[in-house]
């Protein structure tokens, strides 16, 4: 059975142009996967909770040595964890927040990077100390800048902290497939915008293998 995780992070609604990809990227793959589940995670307008003391402690203490109130403080983490495993393919929509992700994401990468479940560390290792070990899936990032040349080989390749960061993030969970679609100049209004949101959709089409219904 496919399982399609979309995480929205974008506090705004309609007018989300991350909201809006996402969006056409869910009904293309509605239409390849009738039978598959979607669920919905919705951290612009419901932000999780930032990790606290407690939440550390508890995290690194054994799970069969933990009290009853550790086990309370996971409760959300649990659940966040269990969505990431239980899922085939992750839409993630993520506009750029000076100049890397909303706080929102960040807050809940912290919740489900967890040693034991998601990652484990294997020192010394080559290229990285992380193992991930969520497998067999794959992420799609919809990246919306209201700028423009973040894009490697762009004039402002160097302040891009959006994009590499979430695939360093993704690949030390174990996810290896990331497919990146980008929208820029979403600040300027003009024929560059309209330009960069045609590729964009053009994108999305491509990466599942076709159009979707046309807006």
């Amino acid at each position: 059975m496919e399982n399609l995780l979309v995480i929205n992070t974008s506090p705004q609604g309609s007018a989300s142009y991350s909201r809006q990809m996402t969006e056409r990227f869910i009904r293309l793959w509605r239409h390849k996967h009738p039978s598959g589940n979607i669920l919905y995670r919705e951290l612009g307008n419901q932000p999780v909770p930032h990790i606290t003391e407690q939440w550390i402690n508890a995290a690194f203490t054994p799970g069969e040595a933990r009290s009853q109130a550790e086990r309370d403080v996971l409760a959300l983490s649990d659940e966040l964890v269990k969505e990431l495993q239980d899922a085939t393919t992750i839409l993630i929509g993520c506009p750029m927040h000076n100049l890397s992700i909303p706080s929102t994401l960040k807050a809940y990468i912290d919740q489900v990077v967890r040693m034991g479940l998601t990652t484990t560390l294997v020192p010394d290792r080559p290229h990285s100390p992380y193992v991930g070990l969520l497998e067999n899936k794959k992420a799609y990032i919809m990246l919306v800048r209201g700028g423009y040349g973040y894009d490697k080989g762009g004039c402002y390749s160097q302040m891009n902290f959006q994009e590499p960061y979430l695939a360093a993030v993704l690949n030390m969970m174990g996810i290896t497939q990331v497919e990146t679609v980008t929208l820029e100049y979403a600040a300027s209004n003009d024929g560059r915008f309209d330009c960069s949101l045609e590729r964009a959709k053009a994108r999305i089409d491509a990466v599942l293998g076709g159009p979707a219904h046309k807006k």
